[in-house]
């Protein structure tokens, strides 16, 4: 064949670079910019199946993962839900004792914190004008009964004599003048005196006769009127004296100021020197054998009390130590600004120990239940801090973590009661629970299991 009829084929390199150069030869710069987008969409896709089986790869990492945790059982046992309180401690009895006179203060030493006995003598006031009044009101007393035995012993037996010897001597004048009457008037009748004569014995027949009748009525209104109404009023001043002298006796009574009950005097308002005026303050007493303690609680709380229940106390002046107090008193009434009520507990204050106006902490016991299912307060992750629904995170037998809706009960700062949702038994995670994932793997950390708390005995 012809040497000039072979054709040479070009290399494939330079085919690809004339294909490029006529194609930047038929495009230009339209077509540079074509082909960096085309580049560019290439790189986009490949990083993208690239990131989209990488999370595949982290899930994987993850189960392969295990958390350490911290884990209890759920018990059962006793719960009881507290409310403290600061109160505030008072005597039993408490007493502020006022003067009744306005008189100087002639005795009374420094009794502030000194123990009296019921009885004692605290305080004396100048009391010689009313000693005066009485020395002069008992003697218009012993005058007023010698009065009435008077008059009881003498007038009215010497009344009567003479109303007795009044009627004798007119039935005597009575029968004399009709004797004479009867005489005469035989005389008369035989014609032996005038008719003058007769009728002047008449007249003194009927005069006899009205004084006889009027020493009757004498008698008799001296006998049911005159006496007994003298007798009366001589009783009646007796009396009057007699009451005088109680109410002056009284009121020297009053010049002693005596304890009113066995106590301590906790403030003296006057000394000795000082004027008393009615009404006065003097002096506190307390009764500290026993105290109450007063303490203020929202009424909601005080709906859940009953008076004989227990309450614990802890003296602000005795730290550690604590006290049990019986509820004396849930008031009816609630302060209408703070919505509080006013409790009492009643403390036995063995040896006075416990001073008057002191504070003391008031523990109460609002709610209680027995034989419930109890685990830590950190087991639990509420839905709202003031809701009854959360959940808890139960460990299974292989290590692994399930998430479980609950309803709880009674709280307390350290434990929590379950009413639905875990049957007892069953270990929760107490440490580590926070954002931890349903079906994650669990390793219990080499401290030991916690336990929920025993319940403090009272």
């Amino acid at each position: 064949m012809p040497e000039h009829s072979k054709t040479t084929e070009p290399a494939p390199e330079t085919s690809s670079r004339n294909r490029l150069a006529e194609l930047i030869l038929r495009f230009g710069t339209r077509g540079i910019v074509l082909a960096l987008l085309l580049i560019a969409v290439v790189v986009i896709m490949a990083v993208w199946l690239f990131a989209g089986k990488k999370p595949s790869n982290a899930a994987e990492e993850t189960e392969e993962a295990v958390v350490s945790v911290r884990v209890a059982k759920a018990e059962r046992q006793s719960i009881a839900s507290e409310f403290g309180v600061l109160g505030s401690i008072s005597p039993r009895k408490e007493a502020t004792v006022s003067a009744k006179l306005a008189a100087p203060i002639k005795h009374m030493l420094l009794m502030r914190n000194k123990s009296v006995h019921e009885g004692d003598v605290i305080a004396t006031l100048e009391s010689r004008d009313i000693q005066a009044q009485r020395a002069e009101a008992a003697a218009a007393l012993e005058e007023a009964k010698l009065n009435e035995r008077g008059i009881s012993t003498s007038s009215i037996p010497q009344t009567r004599a003479q109303d007795e010897k009044t009627l004798h001597d007119a039935r005597a004048n009575l029968n004399n003048a009709r004797a004479i009457y009867e005489r005469r008037k035989t005389l008369f009748d035989q014609g032996g005196i005038s008719k003058k004569d007769l009728e002047a014995s008449q007249l003194a027949l009927t005069t006899a006769e009205s004084d006889l009748r009027l020493a009757e009525s004498a008698a008799r209104l001296h006998s049911t009127a005159t006496q007994p109404n003298d007798r009366a009023v001589a009783v009646s001043r007796v009396a009057q004296a007699q009451q005088r002298l109680a109410s002056l006796d009284t009121q020297l009574s009053y010049a002693t100021i005596r304890a009113p009950f066995s106590g301590v005097i906790t403030e003296q308002f006057q000394f000795e020197g000082e004027f008393a005026s009615p009404g006065g303050k003097l002096f506190t007493i307390g009764d500290v054998s026993d105290v109450i303690v007063k303490a203020p609680v929202a009424d909601t709380v005080a709906a859940q009390l009953k008076t004989g229940e227990t309450a614990r106390i802890y003296p602000q002046d005795f730290p550690g130590e604590e006290l049990v107090g019986v509820i004396s008193l849930v008031s009816r009434g609630s302060d209408p600004q703070s919505r509080s009520v006013e409790i009492w507990v009643n403390l036995k204050n063995e040896g006075g120990r416990l001073r008057a106006n002191s504070a003391a902490k008031v523990t109460l016991t609002t709610a209680k239940a027995e034989n419930v299912i109890v685990v830590p307060s950190a087991a639990v992750t509420l839905d709202a801090t003031n809701g009854d629904a959360g959940k808890v995170m139960v460990v299974d037998k292989d290590s692994v973590a399930h998430e479980r809706e609950v309803m709880v009960g009674i709280r307390t700062l350290d434990r929590i009661e379950i009413t639905s949702g875990l049957n007892g038994g069953e270990t929760v995670v107490v440490e580590g629970n926070y954002a931890l994932p349903d079906g994650a793997k669990v390793e219990v950390s080499e401290a030991e299991e916690e336990k929920p708390p025993e319940k403090k005995e009272d």
